[in-house]
């Protein structure tokens, strides 16, 4: 993989990357037939060649063939109005997709700059996600020389494919902390309490140990834990209940806090985004159209009012219509690229670069948060490294630093291979048979902004997260490593390897030298286009409109007002979910679930 600009650590070997039979053999040929890439005729003889054509659900098989023809014919009626635009078929766009779709009574249309996922092993196979960072499913977007970070540019891996990021992330399925979520609420959000959003979780879920009052069973997108439990992953478990913490059956659970196996997005062995939980399910509507390998150029507006898109389609650029709504899903960093584009945002920074101001909200671009992670606190083997399992990762510690008060806010994870940028490769002389245990900073105090330098989109924005800026981050991430080198001396993981980055014995300018040095993200950009009431908001909580715009929602992490203590994928899927709920109840569209 590629880091900060040089050659990184992250290292597996031939032998640990050949594709599992069946499992995600099984879904990519599912895929590809679904977007009309290969014939019925093929995708018969390929199952037959697999062996498992008799193993599949009865009528799935005739699903995707009907799903492959209806996308081809659709794709040739662009021209028609649509009800529902929706921006970015990622992680919240799949899901927003399907809820309006199932309705029956809305044409959708739902437009994605990356391909389909189809076809492509490294998405389908969990232990393998890693080797899509930096690859041709990734924006591998940069933020901006860091001031706290040795003014190093740090690598952005955002999705550019259906699904989004949970079609190339580590699948982990983390909701946070209640308290985030009542901060929101707190915040200028009512209605975004934990309690408030809980039914959307469950509604999400179908969570392998069965429905509770926190869980949810049979929604769309599984959630599991590991089919087994790697070495490094128990490990993790009981060198955390040697230093006092307490294992939890389950991170989703009634206590945040501890230590846990993780919860997955993973189903029969293969990786379960929500292209292959909610859009692939359904693309035999006729009301559903998914147009791929398309980027939506600007918003088209009328007198305050959103009508539609400019997309350049066969290579002629073209205003495809919405009569009710333009839904934009594109994420913390494409959302607000294109309202600054369309004249959304701060009316002087768009003058400055030529865009003609069509609504002053400043608040576009403002509000970045990320979650820093380092690369890394590296063990060594004693003998050869163990094979990969699971997501590569398997389990997680979830701890307080206790620099603010008693709430949880590091992450420490298990890698089951080496994790280091050049600088830690070399200063550290980190081998190939080793494995991470490393952390992450989930609530953070350091704010950015992103904005344009042009109008030209071939331009790079600025982008500008100010990691470890406050002096309350860096403390909690010294923290953090401390933490993690109080683990790896447990006997836990000490009977598996040796310590060797960094060197136990540091000086505090050492620490703080190691931390600047190391330091990556979790890539959880958020906030950009955060909802509330106040002179900063972007969009209404009760809605997901636009301030000041009519017929522009957004549903993605650009809303989210403060980040959570959590991988972002749960906490935005809900968005999408809850956000669809409420242009269903404005439209008075009954949903069709099932």
């Amino acid at each position: 993989m590629e880091a900060d600009g040089d050659k990184g650590f992250l290292t597996v070997k031939e032998k640990q990357c050949r594709p599992k039979p069946n499992a995600e053999g099984i879904q990519t040929l599912l895929d590809q037939t679904a977007h009309g890439k290969i014939s019925r005729r093929a995708l018969l003889m390929r199952l037959v060649a697999l062996g498992t054509i008799g193993a599949l659900p009865a009528g799935l098989v005739d699903q995707v063939i009907a799903a492959g023809a209806n996308q081809i014919a659709l794709r040739g009626m662009l021209g028609k109005p649509f009800d529902y635009i929706i921006v970015g078929g990622g992680g919240a766009g799949c899901v927003v997709a399907r809820r309006l779709a199932e309705s029956g009574a809305a044409r959708v249309l739902l437009i994605e700059a990356g391909s389909s996922e189809e076809g492509v092993e490294s998405i389908s196979r969990p232990e393998s996600w890693f080797t899509n960072l930096g690859g041709p499913y990734d924006w591998a977007m940069k933020y901006a020389p860091q001031a706290a970070l040795d003014n190093r540019e740090i690598r952005i891996s955002r999705g550019k494919v259906l699904g989004g990021c949970s079609s190339i992330n580590a699948m982990l399925w983390v909701r946070g902390h209640k308290h985030d979520y009542d901060l929101w609420a707190h915040d200028g959000c009512p209605g975004w309490d934990f309690q408030s959003i809980l039914p959307a979780f469950k509604a999400i879920e179908d969570w392998q140990g069965g429905e509770t009052n926190l869980r949810g069973a049979g929604g769309l997108l599984r959630c599991e834990l590991p089919n087994s439990v790697h070495p490094i992953a128990q490990a993790m478990l009981d060198a955390s209940q040697a230093l006092g913490y307490r294992v939890r059956e389950d991170v989703n659970g009634p206590v945040f806090g501890g230590a846990s196996l993780a919860n997955l997005n993973i189903k029969d062995g293969a990786r379960h985004s929500t292209a292959r939980a909610f859009l692939r399910p359904i693309m035999h509507y006729p009301n559903l159209t998914v147009l791929t390998e398309h980027q939506v150029d600007r918003l088209v507006m009328k007198q305050g009012k959103v009508t539609g898109v400019s997309c350049p389609v066969n290579g002629v650029y073209q205003t495809l219509v919405a009569t009710k709504d333009v839904i934009l899903t594109a994420g913390a960093l494409h959302t607000p690229q294109l309202l600054m584009r369309s004249g959304i945002g701060r009316a002087d920074d768009l003058k400055a670069l030529g865009i003609s101001p069509q609504i002053n909200l400043p608040g576009v671009g403002q509000n970045l948060q990320d979650h820093p992670l380092l690369m890394g606190v590296n063990i060594a083997y004693h003998e050869s490294s163990l094979p990969l399992s699971g997501n590569g990762g398997g389990a997680q510690l979830i701890a307080a630093s206790g620099v603010a008060d008693s709430h949880s806010d590091l992450m420490i994870v298990p890698i089951q291979v080496p994790y280091a940028n050049q600088y830690v490769a070399e200063a550290y002389n980190v081998p190939a048979n080793a494995f991470a245990i490393t952390p992450g900073l989930m609530r953070v105090q350091s704010r950015g902004y992103l904005k344009l330098r042009s109008s030209d989109p071939s331009i790079a924005m600025e982008i500008q997260p100010n990691m470890l800026q406050e002096y309350q981050d860096m403390v909690a991430m010294e923290r953090g490593v401390e933490l993690c080198l109080d683990l790896g001396a447990q006997t836990a993981f000490k009977s598996l390897g040796k310590l060797i980055s960094p060197r136990q014995n540091h000086t505090k300018k050492e620490l703080k030298n190691f931390i600047r040095k190391s330091c990556d993200t979790f890539f959880h950009s958020v906030g950009t286009c955060k909802m509330g009431q106040d002179t900063n908001s972007v969009v209404d909580p009760t809605n997901l409109r636009v301030h000041g715009v009519e017929g522009l929602r957004v549903m993605d992490a650009s809303i989210i007002p403060t980040i959570p203590t959590c991988n972002t994928h749960a906490p935005v899927v809900m968005i999408a979910e809850r956000g669809a709920a409420m242009v269903l109840n404005d439209s008075k569209l009954v949903s069709l679930k099932g």
